[in-house]
């Protein structure tokens, strides 16, 4: 075994896009998708605008007997395994014959909101009899992990990573420890629905929280008219193994999973936690044995609260220095919005997309720039790419940083 994970497979179901090509189509286009909220019994909710994936059919891709025991957050994962194992070309003839080999770890923050809301109000209006059986898993963040082991048929190590909106970010160190353990290859990332009435009003006292009705203004982060994010449904699914067992079936390498470090200063002041998200870049930047300099890309968690926006351009001056100034940054889910545990999932497969391609997806609905950072606005950047630093932070204090280097694959 070889001491390198890598990416090999990468399912997207996102809001401006269902699938890598279509996904990578419009992030590279910045195309913002962000509107206003149409799910139903949210029409007289103070959150007005949000990222809602339209295109997708879960009927579509996914059997019905786990449609009716599922959640839509789960729909979205078993969407996004599937084009994760078919990206990579292994299917299950492949693992067959090893089960416990291949493993599972997602993360998840709102869980499955919506059919728990379902399923709570025939309780109280038509009695305990009406209440169905999959609400005691449906519900619960671990669905997700547990659907796409059983669907599947992959008994390996599986897990959940409760780490708040950095929790897709760890579950690539999760997934790396079980490689480096033996695995033979690890289903990583993260999807969410939080876009039911009840998972919306339970987000109204989140700090940061856009309530603008204005898509184009609803969501600007390093800006003087920041004011907050906007949430965002579906996420990203990853096919992670090691890299020599992954050249010897003849698998595409896409990105190297180089470098990851988590820190956690259990503070909702940004300002405050700006040391915590320093220190979780420089310990990514050491695993990878990455220098500075050698960051070429930065994908910003880009909270889009001032405080939060100088905290995060503070810790990216603290670590990277003079070159923070230099290095272009973005954040491409101002166009899609803020999807929690899978916000840094689909940044991290716009990274791994940035890298194959050499270019720098731009920040849609950003302009007027008032950070000393090179946020790429307006138009993509072509650039050479071979060292990608994604960023996320939790609202609770939860900070990670995860490093990638380009992999051997040519653009697709």
């Amino acid at each position: 075994m070889s001491s390198r994970t890598v990416i090999t497979g990468i399912g997207v179901v996102a809001p401006n896009g269902v699938g890598t090509d279509a996904f990578w189509k419009a992030t590279q286009s910045g195309i913002s998708v962000l509107d206003r909220v149409t799910r139903p019994g949210c029409e007289h909710l103070p959150l007005r605008v949000a990222g809602e994936v339209r295109g997708f059919d879960p009927g579509a891709m996914v059997e019905d007997r786990f449609l009716v025991q599922t959640d839509r957050f789960t729909h979205h994962a078993l969407a996004a395994a599937d084009l994760a194992l078919e990206d990579a070309r292994l299917g299950r003839a492949d693992y067959e014959g090893e089960p416990f080999s291949v493993g599972v770890v997602t993360a998840a923050g709102s869980g499955g909101g919506e059919f728990g809301q379902r399923e709570l109000q025939r309780l109280w209006e038509q009695g305990p009899r009406f209440v169905g059986p999959y609400q005691s898993i449906a519900w619960f963040y671990a669905a997700s992990t547990g659907q796409i082991s059983i669907r599947r048929g992959l008994k390996g190590p599986c897990g959940v990573v409760a780490s708040d909106e950095a929790g897709s970010l760890d579950a690539f160190a999760h997934a790396t420890r079980a490689i480096r353990r033996g695995s033979r290859a690890m289903l990583a990332g993260a999807t969410e629905a939080p876009l039911a009435p009840y998972s919306i009003v339970c987000q109204l006292e989140y700090e940061g929280l856009s309530t603008s009705d204005d898509p184009e203004r609803a969501y600007r982060p390093f800006t003087p008219s920041a004011c907050g994010f906007v949430p965002a449904e579906g996420g990203a699914m990853f096919l992670v193994e090691d890299e020599e067992a992954a050249l010897a079936r003849g698998a595409t390498v896409r990105a190297v999973l180089a470098g990851h470090a988590a820190t956690f200063t259990g503070t909702r002041r940004p300002d405050a936690a700006g040391e915590g998200l320093a220190r979780a870049i420089r310990g990514a930047l050491r695993e990878a044995g990455c220098a500075p300099q050698e960051v070429d890309v930065v994908f910003a968690d880009a909270l889009g609260t001032p405080e939060a926006d100088a905290a995060e351009a503070a810790a990216l001056a603290d670590v990277l220095g003079a070159h923070a100034r230099r290095v272009p940054v973005t954040a491409p889910k101002t166009g899609t919005g803020r999807a929690y545990c899978a916000a840094p999932a689909l940044d991290t497969a716009a990274a791994v997309l940035a890298l194959e391609h050499g270019i720098v997806p731009p920040t849609p609905n950003v302009f007027d720039v008032c950070h000393d950072l090179d946020v790429v606005t307006g138009n993509a950047r072509p650039a050479e790419l071979r060292t990608a630093l994604v960023l996320s932070r939790g609202r609770m204090g939860s900070n990670s940083a995860l490093v990638l280097r380009r992999g051997s694959s040519e653009p697709r």
